[in-house]
């Protein structure tokens, strides 16, 4: 990895909404986190701020175009800091968060920041970060398993269970 000068490094702003999330209303909405990050970056004195957006991904994939741009990035050493609005914005694989930001942020001298659950890699406060990655995961497990015994439910009293076709 070739590293460039702190002051040129990008700070990567990551928002990402999947299809559920959309459920969730207005506070999760891509717009939304979008005004949190830059508001966020602005106030902590973040520079080079560079948008890496997944608008429509589950977060149980880590298969998404703007993750996957970000990671590039990170390899190549141009990204200094990471930072998204939860937890759950980077993710909703346990292990797979885990081996980002325990791993291969680490590795590649990246900063990660998770606003509102209080994570900040630079400060050692992320006790409770891997509690919240598995309750991430669970969540969209949950999530999954409930929209199945509705489609069910449906499909069993003659209802339609998907869209009509336009």
């Amino acid at each position: 990895m070739t590293r460039q000068t702190t002051q040129k490094l990008i700070t990567a702003l990551y928002p990402r909404l999947s299809h559920e999330d959309t459920l969730q209303g207005e506070s999760n909405s891509i717009s939304n986190q979008k005004r949190i990050l830059e508001a966020y970056a602005k106030q902590n004195g973040f520079s080079n701020l560079k948008w890496y957006t997944d608008d429509g991904f589950s977060g149980a994939n880590f298969q998404r175009p703007g993750f996957q741009s970000m990671l590039a990035d990170i390899e190549a050493g141009l990204v200094g800091t990471v930072i998204v609005k939860d937890m759950s914005r980077l993710g909703r694989n346990y292990l797979q968060v885990g081996m980002y930001t325990e791993m291969i942020f680490p590795q590649n001298g990246v900063r990660f920041i998770a606003i509102n659950d209080g994570v900040d890699s630079a400060q050692g406060d992320n006790d409770f970060a891997p509690l919240r990655n598995i309750f991430n995961e669970w969540l969209v497990r949950d999530t999954s398993k409930k929209i199945r015994a509705v489609k069910r439910s449906k499909g069993m009293s003659g209802k339609p269970v998907t869209s009509k076709p336009v």
